[in-house]
């Protein structure tokens, strides 16, 4: 009994990105052009205006969002990123707070890319089964395949810089919101959509007015655990030159510099429950405003 040969499926895809790269140059640098644009904006508007204002900013929303203790934790957390730094080549010292910026800037473009692709897959996997057959086995492959198998191939379309961090970390952030979202439209009781067909409304109806309420909660996780992907994939961002927090932190990593690995993660942390407190306030006051428990 011989050796069976090897599978040609690595070198097929191999050829595949080569193709791409040679054949697809324009459309990839149309997206790269895209995401650029809109991180970017985003980023130029985080700081345009003093640190202490935007600290202030924050701390309002938070408060009309979450109340007192999100506000003062929201304020405490963000002046700790104005206040860390770390040491430059040159021997300077440099704020945290540009690179906070910079991470914030590429989470809010990852999420609001992630959820209007999510959502919508979501709503359609929940409602029709074929759909969901499909989805499913995707949604498997993305979140169990090893971050650097895909992300030399977007390297390679992309180029070095944050564009090919933020398609890596769409591939990460989609599977969340996509699954949750299924799984709230699927767990709508079936006397509730009974109900609304008895009196008349059509699948559409059905759908905005009985079952996105009621899956309301199973989407807000989603959009939730759709953030902390995000924001877990600064680290990433940072080793192939994205910049922002993951690059301060691997700046710190490379040079043994513990202080300031520490200080960069830290402020990773105190984003990510910034975020997570955003979200949660705004959830609870939907919930409130759609009366549902």
């Amino acid at each position: 009994m011989g050796i069976p040969p090897p599978t040609p499926l690595g070198e097929l895809f191999a050829k595949l990105i080569y193709w791409l790269v040679v054949n697809a140059s324009g459309f990839f640098d149309f997206i790269s052009d895209t995401l650029d644009a809109m991180v970017s904006g985003i980023y130029d508007i985080l700081i345009y205006p003093p640190a202490y204002v935007l600290i202030a900013i924050f701390a309002i929303v938070a408060w009309l969002l979450a109340g007192k203790k999100a506000a003062f934790f929201v304020a405490i957390g963000l002046l700790l990123c104005n206040f860390m730094g770390k040491w430059t080549i040159m021997g300077g010292w440099e704020t945290l707070w540009p690179f906070a910026m910079k991470t914030l800037a590429l989470v809010i473009v990852a999420v609001i890319v992630a959820l209007v692709i999510a959502i919508p897959l979501g709503v359609l996997s929940g409602v029709n089964k074929r759909a969901w057959s499909i989805f499913r086995p995707l949604t498997d492959f993305m979140q169990t395949l090893p971050m650097w198998v895909y992300m030399i191939p977007a390297v390679m379309l992309f180029g070095l810089g944050f564009v090919p961090a933020l398609v890596a970390t769409l591939i990460f952030a989609i599977p969340p919101p996509l699954r949750l979202t299924n799984l709230g439209i699927r767990g709508v009781p079936k006397e509730l959509v009974e109900v609304g067909q008895a009196f008349g409304a059509t699948g559409r109806q059905t759908l905005i007015k009985i079952q996105l309420p009621s899956a309301l909660p199973s989407i807000m996780v989603g959009i939730n655990q759709c953030v902390m992907m995000a924001l877990s994939m600064v680290v990433l961002a940072g080793l192939i030159g994205a910049g922002g927090l993951g690059g301060a932190i691997v700046w710190g990593m490379t040079r043994v510099y513990i202080d300031s690995a520490f200080e960069g993660g830290l402020a990773v942390v105190l984003i990510a429950i910034m975020l997570d407190r955003f979200f949660e306030g705004f959830m609870n006051r939907l919930k409130r405003r759609l009366r549902i428990k």
